[in-house]
């Protein structure tokens, strides 16, 4: 008989521990260890209860979370973390993400979701709802544009201006972040922007720093 799989629950909401921890009980493959109430040491819950996937529902513990998927618990073993009861927020996803967590659950989230979630990042798959998984999809691809060196530019016949513009562009400021930084009108900023555009031959921001870049390479 394969022994059953730790769960850590930690959540300062005790209706919503409890409540998952009932939920992941029943199942057989599982045991649930439930934390008193948030912890502000994930590191030394998790190796005191030697869980394998730890369930958080609250943003605040990413700071801490990020020390986590690296390190191991009691028993030697890697952590998994799963967020749960979340919104569906693009930049509380990134950052999540970024953190090292495995798995992202919203609120609308059933019973049923929430286990299927635990046994899925407890193999080291990814979970989260298909509208956050394109974006992530969409943000990857943004980031792999390489930025055109300084002879592309002259050749696109780019002003200092718009030089200046392009990576600010490609870090994803807006027209309004861009013009505050340089002390400029919101209006001339999108005037700049159009200008690239039309000398670069594409229709949006997004594209500008792939499309200068291929431009370059055939000439």
């Amino acid at each position: 008989m394969n022994p059953r799989m730790k769960v850590l629950i930690l959540s300062d909401n005790r209706l919503l521990r409890e409540s998952l921890g009932r939920i992941l009980s029943k199942r057989a493959d599982l045991e649930v260890v439930l934390s008193p109430g948030g912890s502000s040491d994930l590191r030394e819950e998790a190796m005191r209860s030697e869980a394998e996937v730890l369930v958080v529902d609250s943003p605040r513990y990413l700071s801490s979370i990020s020390c986590c998927p690296k390190g191991q618990n009691g028993s030697g073993n890697s952590l998994k973390i799963l967020l749960v009861a979340m919104e569906e927020d693009e930049r509380l996803f990134l950052r999540s993400v970024r953190a090292g967590v495995l798995g992202f659950i919203p609120k609308e989230a059933s019973a049923l979701d929430v286990v299927a979630a635990v046994r899925s990042v407890a193999r080291g798959e990814a979970v989260c709802p298909p509208r956050l998984c394109k974006f992530l999809f969409d943000f990857v691809a943004a980031q792999t544009v390489v930025f055109p060196d300084s002879r592309a530019r002259l050749r696109l016949g780019l002003t200092r201006r718009e030089q200046q513009l392009i990576p600010m562009i490609g870090r994803g400021l807006t027209n309004k972040e861009i013009a505050s930084q340089l002390n400029l009108s919101e209006q001339t900023i999108k005037n700049h922007v159009h200008r690239i555009l039309h000398k670069v031959g594409v229709e949006n921001r997004l594209s500008i720093l792939g499309a200068s870049n291929s431009w370059d390479l055939q000439n």
